[in-house]
């Protein structure tokens, strides 16, 4: 059973830089691409980043939506079985529940507030 969960969400000033987690099970994760979106209050869910699985090998493995491009990176772990979403220059309309996904399943979600 598919299952994802994500952690290092909290409160960050605008500026500041967080670091999310989201290790997954039940499944080959190195074999499968990974993503991370985001839903802020009210709004529509935005796709934030997505980097290949393993088995790409044709230069840049990654893709970051435009709102977050040169801010957010994307790395992941596959001994952890782990993918990381790294949040630099964090402003308040990045404030937003983040959530980790594998085609259709998707984590619970963390919780990132940004303000001063």
């Amino acid at each position: 059973q598919v299952h994802l969960v994500e952690s290092g969400g909290g409160w960050a000033q605008p500026g500041g830089s967080l670091t999310l987690s989201c290790v997954a099970s039940g499944f080959n994760f190195s074999r499968y691409s990974m993503n991370w979106f985001r839903q802020a209050t009210g709004k529509e869910r935005e796709f934030v980043a997505s980097i290949a699985s393993s088995e790409y090998t044709f230069g840049d493995n990654t893709r970051s939506g435009d709102s977050v491009k040169g801010r957010f990176t994307i790395s992941r772990d596959n001994a952890k079985n782990t993918v990381f979403l790294q949040l630099n220059s964090l402003h308040p309309e990045d404030t937003a529940k983040y959530s980790c996904t594998r085609t259709v399943f998707w984590g619970p979600g963390t919780q990132v507030p940004v303000s001063s």
